[in-house]
């Protein structure tokens, strides 16, 4: 069988392979955006430990963006202020994001008018976040050369937002709410509540008189106790369910 002409060498394939991932790891490491290497970008604030990584989605309108402390703002991730750049949108923020805040990958976040997210919440990939919505009022003008609605959004603090969730303008969603992947979400979502669907409804909620309605399928999960070392850890993978079992029904230290 003949040889085919021209072949890369799988020496000097894995050699390229090795220089490439490192060339991109180290231009992740030096284009992402922080307080301390703001880049080009001029965020009306930026707090410390906050960092937006390498490759940005479209970013402007930053001095009307305020971004907490500690937060995670992934890769190709979309956020804007105003219309378009270069507006002058006053002397107040348009998008604030809260402190611990995560934005999952591909996430946007458009904010023609106020757009809150509270702290500590948690963005899956691909998000979509907006205060404006076409209009289609008059039926002889294009649908994009019409002026759009424009509406706030508020997103409280602890919420977990699934992936592809849409926020729609007018928004408002209470505190710990699960959005479910997928889900459309507009007008407002009570505190401690669970919503699915398009458009999302509630499917789940906690109130302090009732608990969860409807019930819990699974008890919640127990956090590693303080202190437990990654040898404990892989002798308890070991242990097969009998084991398990019995070392369940052991009453605890007092």
């Amino acid at each position: 069988m003949p040889k085919r002409k021209n072949t890369f060498p799988s020496w000097r394939r894995r050699l390229t392979q090795r220089a490439v991932h490192a060339a991109w790891a180290w231009a992740q490491r030096a284009g992402s955006v922080t307080a301390e290497h703001p880049a080009k970008y001029r965020f009306g604030a930026l707090g410390p430990a906050t960092r937006l990584a390498f490759p940005l989605g479209t970013v402007f309108g930053e001095p009307w963006i305020h971004v907490g402390s500690h937060c995670i703002i992934a890769e190709q991730v979309t956020l804007t202020a105003g219309l378009m750049p270069d507006l002058d949108l006053g002397p107040d923020p348009i998008l604030r994001i809260g402190d611990g805040v995560v934005l999952g990958r591909g996430s946007h976040v458009i904010a023609d008018t106020t757009v809150t997210i509270g702290s500590d919440c948690y963005f899956g990939p691909y998000v979509y976040v907006t205060s404006t919505n076409h209009s289609y009022d008059d039926p002889d003008q294009p649908i994009g050369r019409q002026w759009p609605r424009m509406e706030p959004v508020e997103i409280g603090p602890g919420c977990w937002i699934g992936t592809g969730a849409v926020i729609l303008p007018g928004a408002r969603i209470g505190r710990n709410v699960v959005v479910a992947a997928g889900a459309v979400v507009r007008g407002t979502v009570p505190d401690h509540a669970v919503v699915a669907g398009a458009p999302a409804r509630v499917v789940r909620r906690w109130t302090a008189e009732e608990g969860w309605q409807p019930p819990l399928r699974t008890p919640a999960p127990v956090p590693i106790p303080a202190g437990t070392t990654p040898g404990e850890l892989r002798a308890l993978a070991d242990l097969d369910e009998d084991a398990v079992a019995r070392l369940a029904e052991l009453e605890p230290e007092s």
